[in-house]
């Protein structure tokens, strides 16, 4: 279990003004090396070719701001991570090698522990479900994810405008399906007002919302949406909880991770204060494969990154890019990654060697080695780390040998898991799915409204024919010939076809979820609030 006095007696993991011990020491390093708290808000990098230790920074890291009483996001891309949960042992084979390096720094006076750990999962697989609705991740995100031409996006945008006006709630994919359905189908009505909509653009995007609904992002929009607070809780002992996202099922579809960690920043700016510059942060949010975030992605959503990056350490939050090159992440951003940790890069083409020297060209020069040289010869758990010093400053170049985890390196098994989930603060909040009326339901209900409505006019019309031959019949009798037109009527089914072929669209899904406010954020397309 673990000790309630742990901070106190975690040896030098700690410093007197708030700092995290992130490692250093030994014969040929420089003094320690602390990432201090009251700068850990102006974000981070963590950076280093596949097997250079960059997973092993991120749990000391988190363990860290955990103990400091700092809730933290995380994904966890190999499943590692997990071992958050479970405290170390000098007996595990992942630990043997730790133990000479924390004497060789200094480090060995620390204690093994477990930290509170709970598990999300947007398949709700290993963890608890995690979802959205389709109006507030926006047409913005949506467009990213679907992977839009610009045509499409702004139909995207004109069917979310119309649901604005129509008061049509947009919560899971059917929602979408079936508005796209009545934008297509009332196209010449709608380009009188937002211009041209193609038949073609509505069908390619349905296309691609089966292809989404089919990797499992059916299950990720819809309620119980995501409830923030949940992410912030403080376990009995002062320490932040770690939430930890399953993502090696997720990897299978990256624009769904991109989209849902742009998604879940953008909801901590719009819904946290500014707090200004505070002592610690009030939330650390670790962005693991942060290519992803980028790569390929429109020059208006890097923008908007770059805005929520500048503008949301205000808010207390700290972001920290988890990548295997710095040039993966655009030079607007890299610029406001004050506090880096830089594992080894290799540097086998022209690419890697330009990519090499623009990695050292972000540090503070030290004279004692040349920093280029260094990020390509440091060993596995070896970094150049530079951190923010006083008055915010960038710290000089060091390098560092990072100290071990106090937890479980490698991840912990499927009962364990399952039964931190059964402990956690949300155990069962998010499991059952709610099914409320929303956008399918409202223009299922119009369509067969306007149905029963066209029926009805059949039958007056019909009853009225009845009433004329019956009519027509009599005067004949009677002697009195009226001239019949030779054209043979049509009943009028206006509305009829168009509608019916709506209902039957709208029918052949099942389920709803619950009616929401039609809200966006700042990386939704729509500020919250309009």
């Amino acid at each position: 279990m673990f000790n309630p006095n742990f901070v106190a007696d975690w040896g030098t993991s700690m410093t007197e003004d708030g700092g995290i011990f992130v490692g250093g020491g030994g014969e040929s390093y420089a003094k320690p090396q602390h990432l201090t708290l009251k700068y850990a808000n102006r974000h981070g990098l963590i950076a280093g070719a596949t097997g250079t230790g960059k997973t092993v920074t991120l749990q000391i890291l988190a363990e860290s701001f955990s103990a400091a009483g700092v809730p933290v996001f995380m994904s966890d891309v190999k499943g590692d991570l997990s071992g958050l949960a479970a405290s170390g042992s000098a007996d595990h084979k992942l630990h043997a090698p730790f133990i000479e390096r924390a004497k060789k720094i200094g480090f060995d006076d620390f204690e093994y522990a477990s930290f509170p750990v709970t598990f999300w999962d947007l398949y709700g697989e290993q963890g608890h479900p995690v979802r959205t609705t389709v109006s507030e991740m926006g047409p913005l995100l949506l467009s990213q994810l679907l992977e839009l031409t610009e045509a499409q996006e702004g139909i995207l945008n004109i069917a979310f405008r119309v649901a604005d006006e129509e008061g049509l709630p947009l919560l899971d994919l059917k929602d979408l399906q079936s508005l796209l359905v009545f934008v297509g189908q009332n196209a010449k009505t709608l380009a009188l007002r937002y211009g041209f909509v193609s038949s073609q653009s509505v069908g390619a995007i349905q296309r691609r919302l089966l292809v989404l609904e089919n990797q499992g992002a059916a299950d990720f929009f819809g309620e119980p949406a995501l409830d923030l607070e949940d992410m912030f809780h403080v376990d009995e002992n002062g320490r932040g909880q770690l939430n930890i996202l399953a993502a090696d099922k997720l990897m299978a579809a990256p624009k769904l991770y991109a989209t849902f960690l742009l998604w879940l920043l953008s909801e901590l700016f719009e819904n946290l204060p500014e707090i200004g510059d505070p002592d610690k942060p009030r939330f650390v949010f670790f962005f693991d494969e942060a290519h992803l975030l980028f790569e390929g992605a429109p020059k208006a959503l890097v923008d908007k990154v770059e805005q929520v990056a500048r503008l949301i350490r205000s808010k207390g939050v700290g972001v920290y890019f988890v990548t295997q090159n710095p040039a993966d992440v655009p030079e607007d951003i890299l610029g406001q990654l004050g506090n880096r940790v830089q594992h080894a890069l290799r540097a086998f083409t022209r690419r890697d060697q330009k990519d090499l020297r623009a990695a050292a060209d972000t540090y503070r020069e030290n004279p004692r080695f040349d920093i280029e040289d260094a990020i390509k010869e440091v060993g596995v758990g070896e970094a150049v780390t530079s951190f923010l010093v006083k008055k915010g400053m960038p710290g000089v170049a060091e390098r560092t040998l990072i100290r071990p985890p106090s937890s479980q390196l490698g991840p912990i098994s499927k009962v364990e898991r399952k039964a931190a989930m059964l402990g956690s603060p949300v155990s069962g909040k998010y499991k059952t799915a709610l099914d409320r009326e929303s956008a399918f339901e409202i223009l299922a209900e119009r369509a067969a409204k306007a149905a029963k409505e066209a029926e009805e006019a059949e039958k007056r019309e019909e009853e009225m024919e009845a009433r004329e031959r019956e009519y027509q019949t009599g005067r004949r009798y009677s002697g009195t010939r009226v001239k019949r037109s030779t054209t043979k009527r049509t009943r009028s089914r206006r509305g009829d076809t168009s509608m019916e072929a709506f209902t039957k669209s709208m029918m052949r899904s099942i389920g709803t979820k619950a009616g929401t406010a039609i809200v966006r954020g700042v990386l939704g397309g729509l500020f919250k609030g309009r």
